[in-house]
């Protein structure tokens, strides 16, 4: 942004105009265009105009706008002080003149069942769309920029030969963007919620969550005001709900009158207003390049994020920001706009995750309607992953401590630090050292290595410690390095570790991950190359299917009916020596492609026996393998099954499927579901992100109504604590954060001021129990300031 940057306009530095290029492909050398056409007069098209040339009065700006100034669609526009900031460091003049306008609130009201619950401190500023457009306007006006309303903008070709810029801010419609699909290569995603804009004519004294709950099904209003005596009013549902009630046969005005009768009571009986208003599907817009030659694509040209977040006129300022920015700070266009791209995308990549989170959750509201009144609305307020736990608690105490309570958190308890009971196992707090393959293993025996690397992650203070995949057969390993249970000498070393963590960490549990390797093994150690053959010494492969992994690996035996018998037993002795060792929980590996994931998956089971084809039949063997060892293992023992409850691959496992496969396993005996995803096929394309396998632990808990863990790069306290009081997930397994800090869960409890049974130091470490003293830094502030000229002695 210009306010970070300290860019300075110096128009009598430039000289005079430089030669505009002769075709889109050949942009001008320099990233200073003096002639720039802009294509679209919303907000995000009209705030780079009015920048570009208050930055150089000589330029030559036009912009092309095809309605009039005061045709505008939606009502109300939502600004974060972030972006209020960059504008008053780039444009007092707009600043001040959007500042006049502002209604701002800090309070968030739920309604969900005749229950009101508010939360404040959220800050919000906004005012109309309309007025936002007049002062852009009158702006540009004054700047000098030609603005051609009611003017189609001509073919951008034409534009970027008579211009040294093309700015395409076209919305999401875009015909630049289009004209180019083939340099942009755009994706746009719809998805399953229909929503119409609205208007009434009186202002909430909160941005206003309101469930309706109807004979079609779950519908929801988003209102907010935007002036001292109006507000958006956006009415949303799922495509079904609005099909069922009718709205798809009706018009606008109908349409209108049918959402004011449906909220009657937040409206207080008044009517709703609308403006050219229809109902449409929310489309995401991904582009895979911002820019061709001189032409570049801003707001939603580029990108769009759900209204659920209030981003849409955000990014689409805080583009116009940046590009203005990095025209001034680079020596050509090609770099100013590689630039431009290089600091908005990844920006624009959160808040589209964040937005992606955020719809789902609307789109799968019903999914929540039985949580408590307090858990639904702590739910709602956290479901982008923005707001978190703590975040929420510094803005609304009183709030968050009354969704503790209602969860059940004894006072100074934070959700994490709660405990949780799965079948005859109690851990006394919700976090879990996940499961990490160490490849350290000698001829399957676990050794000092194990000893210290499980001692240290269970004098750490998490409720429970997972070991890696513990192979159920030499042939089952993943690499030479890989622990096993196939033999007596194993199950003793195992003993050795167990009886450690039991004495050594008392209240600690520590659980034993079963697993094949399938067609998966047979590879080199991680760090000598993950997933390659072994130069030599590699064993035979089986699998449900004769596929290899990936190109070049070993294509794996079919597994025949006698085999089939030969694994379930290996599963069932490796089971009864876990039990003999001394483990706590035992968890079922149906995940990341390994042998029983195969059987599951669609794109790894092409078996046309008993065992391939429905998901019945492909559930098959691993609930056999599961009854086989839930037979011997300790009734009051707890047993968990991972599964993948995703392929990030075409034709694989559905989240229907997942909810089906954790339903089943759960009919079975599974006490949890350990919740990952992927890793099935070797041309997955996963959707990474903070916390990004939540929503299908969240979905498998609600629907299938089994306890789950929730994985996938959940890397702090607040987002344990977040996802736990919002009922996403009931325990927390977190890898790479335990590799950094054995001490994980001791130290997160420290820096919340826990000190309570959820976080025991181990006695020889609770001299540490308090963060460590650092030599002082801060000088001594000066006390006394002389003034007038210095006398010399």
């Amino acid at each position: 942004m210009l306010s970070t940057r300290g860019s300075t306009a110096d128009p009598g530095a430039r000289g005079t105009a430089r030669p505009a290029p002769t075709n889109p492909h050949s942009p001008a050398k320099t990233s200073h265009p003096l002639r720039a056409a802009i294509i679209g007069g919303g907000p995000g098209g009209l705030y780079t105009a009015a920048l570009l040339k208050r930055l150089a009065p000589d330029r030559e700006i036009t912009v092309f706008e095809r309605n009039a100034p005061d045709d505008t669609f939606g009502f109300g526009v939502v600004l974060s002080d972030e972006t209020l900031g960059g504008i008053e460091h780039a444009d007092p003049a707009v600043y001040e003149a959007v500042k006049a306008h502002f209604v701002r609130w800090d309070d968030i009201d739920i309604v969900h069942r005749n229950t009101r619950h508010t939360s404040s401190g959220h800050r919000f500023a906004a005012l109309g769309r309309r007025r936002l457009l007049e002062i852009l306007h009158d702006r540009c006006r004054d700047l000098g920029v030609d603005l051609r309303l009611r003017t189609e903008a001509p073919p951008p070709d034409e534009l970027a030969r008579a211009h040294d810029l093309v700015v395409a801010a076209d919305g999401v419609h875009s015909a630049t963007r289009e004209a180019y699909r083939d340099v942009f290569r755009p994706r746009l995603t719809p998805h399953r919620c229909r929503y119409i804009w609205l208007a009434a004519d009186f202002a909430f004294d909160a941005f206003r969550f309101e469930i309706a709950e109807t004979e079609h099904g779950v519908m929801q209003l988003h209102g907010y005001p935007y002036s001292p005596d109006a507000s958006t009013v956006i009415v949303e549902m799922r495509e079904e709900v609005w099909r069922a009630a009718g709205f798809d046969e009706l018009d606008e005005a109908e349409s209108t009158a049918r959402c004011a009768k449906i909220f009657n009571e937040a409206l207080g009986g008044r009517p709703l207003r609308s403006n050219k208003s229809a109902w449409t599907t929310f489309r995401t817009v991904v582009n895979e390049r911002w820019s061709h030659g001189n032409v570049v694509l801003l707001g939603d040209a580029a990108h769009t994020a759900h209204f659920s977040i209030g981003s849409g006129t955000k990014l689409a300022v805080e583009d116009a920001l940046a590009l203005a920015a990095c025209l001034e700070e680079q020596p050509t266009l090609p770099q100013a706009l590689a630039a431009y791209e290089e600091e908005r995308r990844p920006v624009v990549a959160s808040t589209q995750r964040a937005a992606k989170a955020s719809l789902e959750w609307f789109e799968d509201l019903a999914r929540y309607l039985g949580q408590p009144p307090r858990q639904f609305a702590f739910n709602l307020l956290t479901r982008s992953r923005r707001v978190t736990h703590e975040n929420l608690r510094l803005r609304d105490a009183g709030f968050t401590d009354s969704v503790e309570r209602e969860f059940g958190c004894p006072p100074g308890t934070p959700p994490m630090f709660t405990p949780f009971r799965l079948r005859g196992l109690t851990l006394r707090n919700r976090v879990v050292v996940s499961a990490m393959d160490m490849y350290s293993a000698t001829d399957g025996v676990p050794g000092d290595f194990h000893l210290v690397h499980l001692g240290a992650r269970a004098l750490g203070g998490a409720a429970l410690v997972m070991t890696e995949m513990v192979c159920v057969s030499p042939e089952g390993r993943i690499t030479p390095g890989c622990a096993g249970l196939y033999t007596g000498r194993q199950g003793e070393a195992w003993r050795r570790i167990t009886d450690f963590v039991h004495a050594g960490a008392p209240g600690t549990a520590i659980g034993v991950q079963l697993g094949h390797s399938g067609r998966k093994g047979s590879t080199r150690l991680m760090w000598e190359g993950m997933d390659e053959p072994l130069p030599d010494g590699n064993w035979p492969l089986v699998a449900p299917s004769p596929l290899p992994y990936r190109p070049g690996s070993q294509v794996p035996r079919e597994l025949s009916r006698a085999q089939l018998t030969d694994v379930r037993q290996q599963f069932r002795t490796a089971a009864e020596r876990a039990g003999q060792a001394g483990f706590d929980l035992l968890e079922l590996h149906c995940a990341h492609g390994y042998l029983l994931s195969g059987f599951l998956s669609p794109l790894t089971n092409h078996r046309t026996d008993a065992y391939g084809g429905s998901l019945e039949k492909r559930l098959r063997f691993p609930l056999e393998v599961f009854d086989a060892v839930r037979e011997v293992w300790p009734d009051e023992r707890p047993m968990t099954v991972r599964i993948s409850a995703t392929d990030w691959a075409e034709g694989g496992t559905s989240a229907e499927e997942a909810v089906e496969i954790a339903r089943a396993f759960a009919a079975h005996g599974a006490d949890a579901v350990d919740v990952s995803t992927g890793q099935v096929v070797a041309g997955e394309r996963p959707e990474f992100g903070r916390s990004y396998q939540t929503p299908y632990a969240d979905r498998i808990r609600h629907e299938a109504g089994v306890p789950v863990i929730a994985v996938g790069a959940i890397s702090s306290w607040d987002d344990v604590n977040s996802l736990i009081l919002a009922g996403r997930t009931d325990l927390c397994a977190l890898a790479r954060p335990h590799l950094y800090d054995p001490h994980w869960t001791l130290h997160a409890a420290a820096e919340q001021g826990y000190a309570g049974p959820g976080a025991v130091w181990p006695a020889p470490y609770r001299a540490g129990s308090r963060p460590p003293r650092t030599g002082r830094t801060d000088a001594p502030k000066p006390r006394l300031t002389l003034h007038g000229p210095r006398q010399d002695v």
